[in-house]
């Protein structure tokens, strides 16, 4: 196995040390979507925390360790609200850059947790690309999701989790955004229990990262075309997709039609809310069910960040 910069050590370091309101959260079968969907169907529900999503283990691992100065960060919500959140606690000053189409519960929610939000650019990467030429002329740190080691291990605290499961997994369907998430799971995994399949998942309007990861280069987008905000990369992290090397199995892609059907069915039958970067894993098993039929599939529900009018409309 090709050797990179993860260690699980410091991830079981990262599971004594997190904030415990984002640790040990449900994992279980769910019956009704197994039957519906062909499969022994596992969900690691990553929601029931004052984030509502997993970003909050490598925010809090990474913010424990670092000095306390201002920092810079850009998110498209999510990651954002995880920073503020880490911050506040350590009284932090922070600075998030959001998109100026970003999701207006998510902005409300990191500034409600204290942090200084600016609003720039058509998209994430947009957004990301001023926030590190500022934190550059200002020579404030920068935070990059997926880049510091902290974010991935933190993530990789849900695969140590996971691995507690009662029964085995066959194969992992894991959202991929910047890479952060899959990347700490997939490597708790190839070295605990290797012959657990682990598969990326992407909108594929938003399909940079599955690209890049096949082609073996750096493939941008001029721009994305998603409602799966939360994973929507079009400029893939150089270094996430060098970590991916020798962790990840294989790639697919979800069309928008089968995200929508996803989460109502996540609604309906795990009564759960859930954004479309936390329902991939459900999508890929209804847009591709011959490939995982009468397996155990485990996914993670990542995220359930949705304004009201969006569930109005979604759920």
């Amino acid at each position: 196995m090709k050797t990179n910069r993860i260690s699980v050590d410091t991830i079981e370091d990262a599971l004594s040390k997190i904030d415990p309101v984002f640790l040990h959260t449900p994992q279980y079968i769910n019956e009704p979507l197994s039957a519906l969907l062909g499969v022994t169907l596992v969900l690691k529900v990553e929601t029931a925390n004052p984030i509502r999503s997993f970003k909050g283990r490598g925010a809090d691992w990474l913010v424990s360790k670092a000095a306390n100065s201002p920092m810079i960060c850009a998110s498209a919500g999510n990651f954002g609200q995880a920073m503020a959140f880490a911050c506040r606690k350590r009284n932090i000053s922070l600075t998030v850059y959001a998109s100026e189409k970003a999701n207006p519960f998510k902005i409300k929610r990191m500034k409600s947790y204290g942090a200084h939000v600016i609003l720039f650019g058509e998209d994430f990467d947009a957004a990301k690309l001023e926030a590190k030429r500022v934190a550059k002329e200002k020579g404030v740190r920068f935070v990059e999701d997926s880049l510091d080691i902290e974010t991935v291990e933190g993530a990789g605290t849900i695969g140590l989790e996971l691995l507690t499961f009662a029964h085995d997994i066959d194969t992992l369907l894991v959202p991929l955004g910047n890479g952060a998430l899959i990347n700490g799971i997939a490597k708790t995994y190839k070295e605990r229990k290797p012959d657990t399949k682990v598969i990326a998942v992407q909108a594929a309007g938003a399909s940079a990262m599955v690209e890049s990861w096949q082609s073996g280069k750096v493939i941008s987008h001029q721009e994305v075309k998603t409602i799966a905000d939360g994973i929507a990369v079009r400029i893939p992290v150089p270094q996430a997709l060098e970590d991916m090397k020798g962790l990840v199995d294989d790639a697919v892609l979800v069309k928008e039609e089968f995200l929508f059907k996803a989460m109502k069915l996540l609604h309906v039958h795990a009564g759960l809310v859930v954004e479309p970067s936390g329902a991939v894993g459900i999508a890929a098993l209804l847009e591709h069910p011959e490939k995982f039929k009468d397996q155990t599939v485990a996914t993670i529900i990542c995220g359930s960040n949705l304004t009201e009018e969006q569930m109005k409309h979604w759920l």
